[in-house]
C-alpha cells in the first residue's frame, strides 16, 4: 500500500515534469482528497472508481482534482513504482481536459462519455473504465 505522503511525494515530482504552460490559467492547481470517488453512472454493485477530474466553475476557477482513496481502492497491493505510471496518466488526462477546455474543445470528454456508456451497455468487455470525468 502506497502512503499519504509516498503518494503526494510522487504527485509533486510527476506534476514538477510537466511544462509550465500546462498551468497557465490553473489558479486553483493540483488538490489530492483521501476519498474513493464513485462514477456517478456506476451501477450500485460497480466499482468504476474515479482517478482524478478535471474542474471548472466560478467559485474555485480552474483546479485537477485527485482522489488517493479511489486509487488505494483500485491498487491496494501497488508498491510506490508500480504506482507512479497510474498516477502519471491520470494526471495527464486530467491536464488534457485542461489545456482542451482553454481551447473550448471537449473531445476528451465526449471519449470518456463513450467509454462509460460503452462499459455500462456491456460493449466493453475489458475492466471498468478508471478515468477522470472531466
Amino acid at each position: 500500500m502506497v502512503l499519504r505522503h509516498q503518494f503526494d511525494a510522487i504527485l509533486d515530482r510527476l506534476a514538477c515534469e510537466l511544462p509550465q504552460e500546462f498551468y497557465r490559467y490553473l489558479n486553483g492547481g493540483i488538490i489530492v482528497l483521501d476519498e474513493a470517488k464513485l462514477h456517478p453512472s456506476a451501477p450500485p454493485t460497480g466499482n468504476i472508481f474515479v482517478l482524478g477530474e478535471y474542474r471548472h466553475d466560478r467559485a474555485m476557477g480552474r483546479y485537477i482534482v485527485i482522489y488517493y482513496g479511489s486509487f488505494m481502492m483500485l491498487y491496494p497491493r501497488h508498491s510506490p513504482e508500480q504506482l507512479e505510471p497510474l498516477l502519471r496518466s491520470t494526471l495527464c488526462h486530467e491536464f488534457r481536459h485542461h489545456l482542451e477546455s482553454l481551447g473550448g474543445l471537449t473531445t476528451l470528454a465526449d471519449e470518456d462519455k463513450e467509454k462509460i456508456e460503452r462499459w455500462l451497455s456491456g460493449t466493453e468487455k475489458k475492466e471498468p473504465p478508471k478515468q477522470g470525468t472531466g
